[in-house]
């Protein structure tokens, strides 16, 4: 992608309104734009973040044998009514339609896809079956803040599995919980990201959140350090809280037991083998696609800008072409087409010196957080090289023009 040709604009200047730096870092740097607090858009470099984050999860779910789709936003006040959170979820949007009817702006889906289900699936021999979708969730939280990390419109994996078994629930369970381990070490955060036994509710002891260590979260976990097991501060007495240790997390993700609450608000059984109706055990399983992008942004900068993992930043090279003379340009044009050709994506910051000095280029490519820059500028190319930055160590080295094609990059 040229930058002349792309929808990108950064800034020096931090925004006024924002205190998160996640945010304050994205908007600099042209990934996300402030529409009202708690609601942003996400510009064509964050939107390519996003689906690196999208495809990570989509490979992973679709290995335990989730299936997509995609459900609607707006659900009838009557499916709320039936289970009995139409008043007792405080975050819930209600909206009134110009007939009168009352629907409810979703953040979340099991009184959609409960129903939905129960049309497909009645027979045992329909289960296990588990459906997960991308979308878009709505929260009316009283006081939106940190940026990505708590918003009232926000990106969101939610899974929902039926089963016919306590044991099949729990043997899917275990499956779910190393699939989320495997994305968060895809992202980059694996290392920083805990196992966290939270208060399962009315559906079970425990339920659990995934949490990222970070001294921005506002969760408290706790590590029993006879067991190795962390917990999160609604289940810790306050003896244990006085000899365990304590961490800042971010929760990034859980993963619920249901049991059979929704199946059984909505009558919704299978039959068995002998024809007799039996409870659907049910199970949630939720990640938090632009809250992950938030805490990316807090964990991977400096003090001059983002610092991309290679799994999820938008462009794997910036190129950068300095000086006057048409030759650079043209020798710039040359090895982005040669990059693009090998499968590589790049973004050529082709403006013209007489517009951006290099030291603009420099800073933007800093800023950005694109893991590599390749330099084309009249000194190197009187000598057929380039010079190729690593944004992580900031080490730059000289390298022959030949050899760039050679180079291990993504």
């Amino acid at each position: 992608m040229r930058y002349t040709q792309y929808f990108l604009k950064t800034s020096k200047d931090t925004p006024a309104d924002e205190s998160a730096r996640n945010a304050q870092l994205l908007i600099q740097a042209g990934y996300i734009s402030k529409e009202m607090a708690g609601v942003y858009s996400f510009l064509p470099l964050g939107l390519r973040v996003i689906k690196k984050i999208k495809t990570i999860i989509r490979e992973e779910m679709n290995n335990t044998g989730a299936i997509e789709l995609l459900m609607p936003s707006l659900c009838p006040k009557e499916n709320w009514k039936k289970t009995q959170r139409w008043d007792s979820v405080d975050v819930l949007y209600k909206l009134k339609l110009t007939n009168g009817k009352e629907v409810a702006l979703s953040p979340t889906h099991e009184e959609i896809v409960t129903p939905l289900v129960q049309r497909f699936c009645n027979s045992y021999k329909d289960f296990p079956v588990c459906v997960y979708q991308m979308q878009t969730k709505f929260r009316n939280e009283a006081r939106a803040k940190s940026g990505l990390l708590r918003g009232r419109e926000f990106l969101m994996k939610d899974a929902y599995s039926f089963h016919t078994t306590q044991e099949d629930f729990e043997a899917y369970y275990a499956i779910q919980k190393k699939a989320y381990e495997k994305i968060y070490d895809r992202l980059g955060i694996g290392h920083l990201t805990k196992y966290v036994a939270a208060d399962g509710g009315d559906f079970s002891e425990f339920s659990h959140e995934f949490q990222t260590l970070s001294e921005v979260g506002e969760d408290d976990i706790f590590l029993d350090p006879e067991t190795d097991t962390y917990f999160n501060k609604e289940i810790v007495s306050d003896a244990n809280q006085k000899k365990w240790t304590s961490q800042k997390a971010v929760e990034v993700g859980n993963i619920f037991p249901l049991a059979d609450k929704f199946s059984k608000s909505f009558d919704y059984h299978f039959i068995d083998k002998t024809g007799k109706k039996q409870k659907i055990i049910m199970g949630c399983y939720g990640i938090g696609i632009s809250r992950i992008m938030g805490i990316l942004a807090e964990l991977f900068a400096d003090k001059k800008g983002l610092v991309w993992p290679k799994s999820v930043t938008p462009f794997t090279v910036y190129l950068s072409a300095i000086g006057k003379k048409d030759a650079v340009y043209e020798k710039a044009d040359e090895v982005y087409q040669q990059l693009k050709d090998q499968g590589i994506e790049v973004l050529y910051d082709d403006r013209r010196e007489k517009k951006v000095g290099p030291g603009q280029k420099f800073a933007d490519f800093e800023l950005l957080g694109i893991p590599y820059q390749i330099v084309i500028s009249e000194r190197l190319l009187e000598n057929q090289q380039g010079e190729l930055w690593t944004r992580k160590t900031g080490k730059k080295i000289d390298i022959p023009l030949t050899d760039i094609l050679s180079l291990e990059l993504n």
